[in-house]
Parts: structure tokens; C-alpha cells; sequence
């Protein structure tokens, strides 16, 4: 399967850290090394970097890995494929124009019959099971809201009523944000931790790197990281539980 990282800050702030761990479980330290690609929001613009490779093996990535882009939403994924061939094309996250803002989404997991799922105006351009459920998802949205945007947290909140369907075809952990919101949602494996003052040192798992926040941020920075399996090994991260969709914004967590 694949693995997927956010994050959701009340502040500009990159990802650099978090994108290292991630990185090396692209085929250094785990499996999945079918491609990757991570997308940044600033204000209503996004910006996405995508690599068939590797991500361990990806000039990009350690590029991104290095590169302080700042940024209040990110959504991140290491590809192991199941699901369509290896290619752009079916690299994560995938982004749609919706209300005028950009939508970008990233699934881990296997879907059955997915193909049942109906698209009508957003349409897939990969294989995949998990982009065919991304155009399901917002296909539904707007056929509920034909009109007009009903606001972006009604939306999301929508929207996660209509993810215990997909969870039924298999497993489908995910991660969707409009630049605002990020909405999780797990069937197995996500995690979540959320940093705020006083911050201490963090130690990544999957390589010998560590960081003291406090030199990093401000007092006043909130900034929630989610993972399907955590990516520091100091620190005590939540672990969603099957069925739960958690919503945040700018960093705090909404209730689920």
C-alpha cells in the first residue's frame, strides 16, 4: 500500500522535516517506490512537484526535502501501486478545480468494483481506483450543491458523510483539502500529532535527523501533521481509529 503525510498550519511553514521521513519510506524503508508527489497551497494557488521514481532515489523530492516552501496545507504520498500502471498520470495527489478554489486529495489503499462509483463532471485521467474516488466524491458534492458553494466546511463535512461508502469497497485512508480545511479519513492506519508551544525536539524514524521546534517557530504556531504511521519516534502522535474522519483548520483540530 501507500503512505500518505499533511499538514495544516495557522502560519506558513514548510515541510521539510516531515518530507525527509516520508521520503525514505519511498523504497529506502518501505515499499512503496512506485512514484510520489506532494502538493503546497499558498492563499488559492497550489503548487505540486511529482516523480514517477522512487522518492529516496528522486532529485525532486530531495529538492523539496531541502527547500523551505511555506505553506498552511500540504498533501503529501509515497506510491506502492495496486491499482493503474506506474506513470504521472496515476501519481498522488491528484487536484480538481472546484467554486474556484483547488481541491487536492491522496488515498492509501485498495478499492474493489470501483468502477461502479459514478463520475459525471469531474472525470478520471489515470487508472486508478483512488483518482476514480476522488471525481466520485466531488462529483456528489456538486450534484447536492448544483448552485453555488454551501461554504468549504459545510463541504468537507458533506463530503465525509459520503466516506463510509468508499470504506466499504476496501480500505480507504485518505487525506482532501481545499487550502482551508484538510480532512482525514481512516480504515487502517492514519495518525495525527499537533505541535504547539511550549515545542521541544523532535527525532525522525527513518533517518538520522532531529529538530528543536522552539528555534523554528513562534509561540503562537499551531501546526498538525498527519501520517499513516508516525513519523518521529519522541513524540506521542493520536491514532485514528477505523470509520473516523478528523477535520482541521489552520492547524487545530475540529472535532471528528
Amino acid at each position: 500500500m501507500c503512505e500518505l503525510l499533511g499538514m495544516s498550519a495557522n502560519v506558513p511553514t514548510d515541510i521539510c522535516f516531515s518530507f525527509k521521513g516520508l521520503k525514505e519510506r519511498g523504497g529506502r524503508t518501505g515499499p512503496h517506490k512506485d512514484g510520489w508527489g506532494v502538493a503546497f497551497y499558498e492563499g488559492k494557488g497550489v503548487c505540486t512537484f511529482k516523480d514517477a521514481l522512487p522518492s529516496y532515489q528522486s532529485e525532486i523530492a530531495r529538492l523539496v526535502s531541502d527547500y523551505p516552501i511555506k505553506s498552511t496545507a500540504v498533501v503529501a504520498h509515497v506510491r506502492q501501486a495496486n491499482s493503474g500502471r506506474v506513470g504521472l498520470e496515476n501519481t498522488h495527489p491528484f487536484t480538481r478545480e472546484l467554486w474556484g478554489r483547488y481541491w487536492t486529495y491522496a488515498h492509501n489503499g485498495q478499492l474493489k468494483d470501483f468502477r461502479q462509483l459514478a463520475v459525471e463532471r469531474f472525470q478520471p485521467v489515470g487508472t486508478t481506483d483512488s483518482e476514480r474516488a476522488f471525481c466520485y466524491l466531488l462529483s456528489e458534492l456538486v450534484k447536492r450543491y448544483p448552485n453555488r458553494s454551501p461554504g468549504p466546511k459545510a463541504a468537507m463535512r458533506f463530503i465525509a458523510r459520503l466516506l463510509p461508502r468508499l470504506q466499504q469497497l476496501g480500505v480507504f485512508n485518505m487525506l482532501l483539502t481545499d487550502g482551508e480545511y484538510v480532512l482525514a479519513f481512516c480504515t487502517t492506519k492514519l495518525h495525527w500529532i499537533t505541535r504547539r508551544a511550549p515545542f521541544g525536539v523532535a527525532r525522525l524514524s527513518d533517518v538520522d535527523v532531529d529538530i528543536d521546534f522552539s528555534r523554528e517557530t513562534t509561540p503562537k504556531d499551531v501546526v498538525t501533521i498527519i501520517a499513516t504511521e508516525p513519523l518521529t519516534n519522541n513524540e506521542q502522535w493520536h491514532k485514528m481509529q477505523p470509520g473516523e474522519a478528523q477535520l482541521f483548520r489552520f492547524g487545530e483540530p475540529l472535532g471528528r
